[in-house]
């Protein structure tokens, strides 16, 4: 059984925790304070580290039920992620940039119009890269609920662009 460590097991998941409160608040400083508490709740659960199957999977879902419990305390649902966009590397022309910044931007916003369950899942999933499985032990839900909610909210973000592709903004 390997012995887990905090610096070297937990501590590098700061980003992966920080990114997917930021996607459930909607806020940077929410979302650095869910981070602190997660950060500690896990440290003050110490002795249990041994008999977790994924230390990630344990931090990531701690880290989601604090998120959701700072946004229902806030009682808000949508604020804009001010320059959360990452800007594209690589040889491209302005208008090239531009284009696809815009595009960033446009399914950033239409992430923010997702139920929070679907928002999560889209991140953790086409962002972080979790596999279905690991998905539904952090949210708690079956796998073919994770396929169904990822499958609904880009078929939203889908429809919603073509939308505004064809008939603008």
């Amino acid at each position: 059984m390997k012995t887990i460590s905090f610096h070297d097991d937990i501590l590098p998941l700061k980003d992966k925790l920080y990114r997917l409160a930021l996607r459930i608040t909607l806020n940077t400083e929410e979302a650095e304070d869910v981070v602190q508490d997660t950060m500690v709740k896990v440290w003050q659960q110490k002795e249990d580290w041994q008999r977790l199957n994924s230390v990630e999977a344990y931090c990531m879902t701690i880290c989601r039920h604090l998120a959701l419990d700072k946004t229902a305390q806030a009682d808000r649902r949508t604020l804009p992620l001010d320059g959360q966009a990452e800007k594209p590397s690589g040889l491209r022309s302005p208008d090239e940039l531009v284009s696809q910044n815009e595009r960033v931007g446009l399914i950033m916003e239409l992430m923010e119009k997702l139920p929070e369950i679907q928002r999560s899942i889209l991140q953790l999933r086409d962002v972080e890269g979790y596999s279905y499985q690991e998905i539904a032990q952090v949210l708690q839900i079956s796998d073919t609920q994770v396929k169904v909610y990822l499958h609904r909210a880009r078929n939203f973000i889908r429809t919603e662009a073509e939308k505004i592709d064809a008939y603008g903004l």
